[in-house]
């Protein structure tokens, strides 16, 4: 078996692939009923609003003068955000963060907006991916491309040393990014001491931010993501991605801002939050018994959050504490309001309220929730096509993640089988991640593959051996047996 690669951010599992059928992930999105292509009205549409330029009704400041850049993965087209960054009062931070303004290119009820409504958002699969907007949008004349003046909502936020928020601005204005990066780019040039001086304050500004999200008891499970990637040899296989340092810090500058926006909606008593119900303190007592078990701290009186922040998930014990916390975080919803707020308008994975208002390229619910924080912060009441739409936005964001979450994981559990499909009978490594009366769930040693492993009461968190009973690609199912 081939060795795996690891670097600072991927560990990539590569394994001989099977001579078999290759992967059909169309037929996974036929099956789903995962949108298709955009309707020839929806195109001509958005070609014409391109070709127009954004609404000239809207009055955008000029802040060309901001040293703003965008950092996405390699190739990416839909840039829905830009980052500068600058030394702040009392050794805190002034963070700016553009935000492409789509509705700047779209209008409530012309047939762009009716297709995004029934999309929801942009969905990913590894041969494709399904945008939410027309290219000639999405990927052109909204995104924050570095060839142009682009209009956004540009978010300015004072952060203090410790990380908290001093204050919040957001309005229009005209913008323009200076340089398109990658993550691994930027990551390299703050290693090596190069970075734009905008960007250079990210790894104090990402380290006071998690501590502050850490104090407001904020649960990261901080488990690697299995993604499915073609392997050296064309084929598809599945890897283990863990987040470089840059990417915890950018997404640290995006909770900050979906913080920020929920407050301003609060304080308007009108808005659309993402909610994550705060965990019932029952919970605790089984997790802490998993701890002692698992020979995990849990100091007297901490909270499950800083249990979490302080593990190794690379050692398979913390790893599998991490899985069973994940019970943590269920009932994730979109809540929309309208005078009285919601009675628990807290998000228990950022640890305080929490809106999406960052990724509107490629999610419903941006748009409109940055259509109401910029009426709250300018001081105006939110247009009604924004605010009569936030419940029915809400509902249909709920049903968008439900097949999002479908697509990634009929994705992934195919590629197992795939893997596994010429080595039914062969043992493997794995370190046990669930465990029960009937069956557990492992985690392989040297593949990215869970499956789900047929005997009782096995050790949580212990090393041990298993075979590989079913790699059924058809019903997208793996099985082990325990061997040792």
């Amino acid at each position: 078996m081939a060795e795996p690669i690891e670097t600072a951010a991927v560990v990539h599992r590569l394994v001989p692939s099977p001579a078999l059928t290759p992967l059909d992930f169309g037929a996974i999105r036929t099956e789903l009923d995962v949108p298709g292509s955009f309707p020839p009205d929806v195109v001509a549409a958005a070609d014409a609003v391109a070709a127009r330029g954004p609404n000239a009704g809207l009055a955008h400041e000029d802040r060309t003068d901001l040293p703003l850049v965008t950092i996405d993965p390699p190739g990416s087209r839909d840039l829905d955000q830009a980052v500068a960054l600058a030394p702040g009062d009392g050794g805190g931070w002034r963070v700016h963060y553009a935000i492409a303004d789509v509705a700047a290119w779209v209008g409530a009820g012309d047939p762009i907006d009716v297709e995004a409504r029934t999309r929801t958002q942009t969905f990913y699969a590894p041969d494709r991916r399904i945008p939410l907007h027309p290219p000639a949008l999405g990927e052109a004349a909204a995104s924050l491309l570095p060839d142009g003046p682009r209009p956004a909502a540009l978010w300015t936020i004072d952060v203090a040393a410790d990380g908290s928020t001093v204050s919040v601005d957001v309005r229009r204005a005209m913008v323009r990014s200076r340089a398109q990066l990658t993550y691994e780019q930027v990551q390299a040039d703050l290693d090596a001491g190069t970075a734009a001086e905008a960007l250079q304050p990210f790894p104090h500004l990402g380290a006071a931010l998690l501590a502050d999200s850490r104090r407001s008891n904020a649960i990261e499970l901080g488990l690697p993501e299995q993604e499915v990637v073609a392997g050296a040899d064309g084929h598809w296989t599945v890897e283990l991605r863990a987040d470089r340092p840059i990417e915890r810090w950018n997404a640290q500058i995006s909770l900050l801002t979906g913080r920020a926006a929920a407050s301003l909606m609060l304080g308007a008593g009108i808005g659309l939050l993402r909610t994550l119900p705060t965990p019932d303190p029952d919970q605790f007592p089984r997790l802490q018994r998993a701890a002692r078990s698992l020979g995990i701290d849990w100091p007297d009186g901490a909270h499950p959050g800083a249990v979490l922040a302080s593990l190794d998930v690379s050692r398979p014990r913390d790893a599998a504490f991490a899985d069973l916390a994940a019970e943590l975080l269920r009932g994730a919803a979109y809540t929309a309001f309208d005078g009285t707020p919601p009675a628990d308008p807290g998000h228990a994975g950022v640890g305080a309220p929490y809106a999406h208002v960052t990724a509107p390229l490629r999610r419903l619910v941006d748009r409109f929730a940055t259509e109401v924080c910029l009426a709250v912060a300018g001081g105006t009441t939110p247009p009604s096509w924004a605010a009569e739409a936030l419940p029915a936005v809400a509902a249909v964001m709920a049903d968008g993640d439900h097949l999002a979450h479908q697509l990634d994981r009929a994705v992934v559990d195919a590629t197992e089988a795939f893997v596994l499909a010429d080595r039914v009978g062969e043992t493997f490594a794995a370190a046990v991640v669930e465990t029960g009366e009937r069956f557990g769930t492992v985690a392989l040693t040297d593949l990215a593959v869970r499956g789900r492993c047929d005997a009782r009461n096995l050790p949580l968190g212990g090393d041990i051996g298993v075979r590989c009973t079913v790699a059924d690609v058809a019903s997208r199912t793996v099985r082990f047996e325990r061997v040792s």
